[in-house]
């Protein structure tokens, strides 16, 4: 009685092809399409948000506008409310909140407080089509504000704190003055890299420039100095 073979090579191959779509086939790239239209929903409603504002954009606008479908808006963030959420994990993603990697300790604390205003003015800048969105939104919500001071600017705070204390004449500063020296430097940073030049139009290099001066005056103060 014969027996009926099947083709070796066939079942290899079958066997191959099922490997191939449970291991390491469809989903890791269905993982990374999804990523990418995350961050293309993300960069688009950003964009629209800084330039038409937050309450005149429409879903159906982000959609076209990242070359996406409208549904995933509400697929993966619910809506533009959820679009903002994710904003603002994204920004603390990407920037992070350690300055080693971009900026070296100066010698000095009066050195390290310049570099670290210098750094902040630039950073906001860099961040204002962000800020354009989020500090209105804050006004009309305050719970966009708390948000953005708990995953920010406190952090941010707290990071630029760390630096400074280990500094000599940091050593016997209370964590109150510690605190106020590391708001001194987000403050100058969001007022001259963020409310002159972009709100009150200025230019941007003379407020920079106008940043690094009132810096100097303020770690050169008497007052500042006797506590530090």
């Amino acid at each position: 009685m014969d027996r009926i073979t099947r083709p070796k090579g066939r079942a290899k191959g079958r066997l191959k092809l099922g490997l191939a779509r449970s291991g390491n086939g469809t989903r890791p790239r269905r993982t990374r399409d999804r990523a990418a239209k995350k961050q293309a929903l993300i960069r688009a409603a950003l964009g629209l948000f800084a330039s038409k504002g937050y309450e005149v954009t429409t879903t159906r606008e982000i959609a076209a506008s990242a070359g996406c479908a409208e549904g995933l808006i509400h697929r993966y963030f619910k809506g533009k409310a959820g679009l903002l959420a994710a904003m603002i994990e994204h920004r603390v993603s990407k920037e992070g909140l350690d300055f080693g990697q971009h900026l070296r300790p100066a010698s000095t604390l009066a050195d390290e407080f310049l570099q670290l205003v210098d750094r902040e003015v630039e950073r906001m800048w860099e961040n204002r089509d962000f800020l354009r969105v989020f500090i209105p939104r804050a006004i009309v919500d305050p719970s966009v504000g708390s948000v953005m001071n708990k995953t920010l600017i406190s952090k941010r705070a707290k990071a630029i704190s760390e630096r400074l204390k280990h500094y000599q004449s940091c050593t016997t500063l209370t964590q109150d003055a510690m605190d106020a020296l590391a708001q001194a430097v987000g403050m100058l940073g969001l007022v001259f890299g963020f409310v002159r030049p972009v709100l009150l139009g200025h230019e941007f290099p003379g407020a920079k420039k106008m940043a690094a001066t009132v810096a100097r005056i303020l770690i050169a103060n008497p007052a500042v100095s006797s506590v530090i």
